[in-house]
């Protein structure tokens, strides 16, 4: 009898194997140990994933709070008075202009008071 499965489980452990190549020891040769370590790593990939964006908006945050109070101002007093001068800058470009470019940032500021 002959087994029409073969090539396709062999192709379906391989890819298993071949995500686990660098690990160490069993965790790269063996095909069970290959794939428990590969699940894993792909849960935190996703994990991850996820979790970036919000530590990238949490160093945004941060970066123009502390611009802000270098201007005499606090982050949330700040967003709330570019939300009613209908400043519609998102917190990525606030922190580059904050971190790159001071003086602009301060002018920023200054409207948005205004």
């Amino acid at each position: 009898m002959r087994n029409t499965q073969r090539v396709a489980s062999h192709r379906r452990r391989r890819k298993f194997v071949k995500a686990a190549s660098g690990y160490f020891g069993g965790r790269h040769r063996l095909y069970r140990t290959a794939r428990e370590v590969v699940e894993r790593a792909w849960q935190f990939q996703y994990i991850h994933r996820k979790q970036r964006k919000r530590q990238f908006r949490k160093l945004w945050i941060a970066r123009i709070n502390s611009a802000a109070r270098q201007n005499g101002t606090t982050y949330s007093k700040l967003m709330n008075s570019l939300k009613k001068a209908n400043i519609e800058l998102n917190r990525k470009m606030l922190a580059t202009i904050a971190f790159d470019d001071p003086e602009v940032f301060a002018k920023i500021v200054e409207i948005a008071e205004a």
